[in-house]
């Protein structure tokens, strides 16, 4: 799913998790990788390609996510850090920073953390005011 039509993320998927299936312990993948179900353990992309997690309505992670790119509707109970891209859908919950390269956000999505961009290999760029980026986050419509 993707908000943004002139710059949607191709999502491949060369491992698929069902929503009947729990992993205790880390898990490290290459390509990509959609979850329905639940991971308890951190979950790391690999490899030489541009690793993608995809994680549904129904899929939970409960620690850390380092990868390239995260395209969330579930929920993530610890930090992500994706270099590249997050897409964050109406249903993502996020208890953790997320630290990003180029974020997308849906009405509805929530993060109880800090938002933190990076640049080239992961380093945080400097913004003038790192207040703004910290604290409970929720999308919502507003008023005209």
């Amino acid at each position: 799913m993707m908000f943004g039509k002139d710059k949607a993320l191709k999502l491949r998927v060369d491992t698929l998790i069902g929503k009947s299936s729990r992993i205790d312990g880390d898990l490290v993948f290459e390509g990509g990788l959609h979850l329905d179900g639940r991971v308890t353990g951190n979950v790391r992309g690999e490899g030489a390609g541009a690793a993608t997690l995809s994680v549904s309505e129904q899929g939970h992670v409960e620690g850390s996510v380092t990868v390239a790119n995260v395209v969330l509707n579930g929920r993530v109970n610890g930090d992500i850090h994706a270099e590249s891209r997050v897409v964050l859908g109406p249903g993502a919950r996020v208890e953790g920073s997320v630290h990003y390269g180029q974020i997308e956000m849906a009405m509805g999505a929530e993060i109880r953390g800090k938002l933190v961009p990076v640049g080239a290999g992961g380093a945080p760029r400097v913004l003038d005011d790192p207040k703004a980026v910290t604290g409970r986050y929720t999308v919502t419509e507003t008023a005209s």
